[in-house]
C-alpha cells in the first residue's frame, strides 16, 4: 500500500512539471528583445533563429539560416562586436503583439535606438520586425 501512494504521488508530481512547462510563458518581450540584439552583435545566427518569427528566418529551416548567415557576413567580421551596453528604452506590449525600443551604446561612443517589434507565437515572444530609429534632426 505504501509503494501505490509513493508512485502515485511521483505521478502527479510529474504531471504538475508537465503542467508548468507548458503553461511558462517564457521570457517577456523586453528581454527577447535584449537577447535579440546581443545575438546581433555577437553573430549568433543561431540564437537569432531561435528568436525570429517565421517571417525573419525567410521560410528556411535553421541549418540553412545559419549558413545563409554565416556566408552573408564572412567578410563583415568587423561589423561584429560593436555593442558596449544594450538597454531598453521603451516596451508596449499587448496580449499578441509588442514593440520595444532599444539602445544600444557602441565602443566609440556612439548610440543606436532600434525598433524591435515582436509577436507571441505558440506561446513565445519572437522577433518579426528590426528597425533603426532613424534620430531627430
Amino acid at each position: 500500500m505504501p509503494f501505490a501512494i509513493i508512485i502515485g504521488v511521483v505521478v502527479l508530481l510529474c504531471l504538475a512539471l508537465v503542467v508548468a512547462v507548458a503553461i511558462d510563458p517564457g521570457p517577456p518581450p523586453g528581454e527577447v528583445a535584449l537577447a535579440y540584439e546581443l545575438a546581433w552583435d555577437r553573430f549568433d545566427f543561431d540564437t537569432l533563429w531561435l528568436l525570429s518569427a517565421p517571417e525573419l528566418r525567410d521560410h528556411r529551416n535553421r541549418e540553412e539560416f545559419v549558413r545563409a548567415k554565416r556566408e552573408a557576413y564572412a567578410d563583415r567580421k568587423a561589423l561584429a562586436g560593436l555593442a558596449g551596453e544594450v538597454s531598453l528604452d521603451e516596451v508596449v506590449a499587448g496580449r499578441d503583439a509588442a514593440t520595444a525600443r532599444t539602445c544600444v551604446e557602441l565602443h566609440d561612443g556612439s548610440v543606436v535606438h532600434n525598433q524591435v517589434k515582436l509577436v507571441r507565437h505558440v506561446g513565445r515572444w519572437l522577433v518579426c520586425a528590426y528597425d533603426l530609429v532613424p534620430e531627430k534632426a
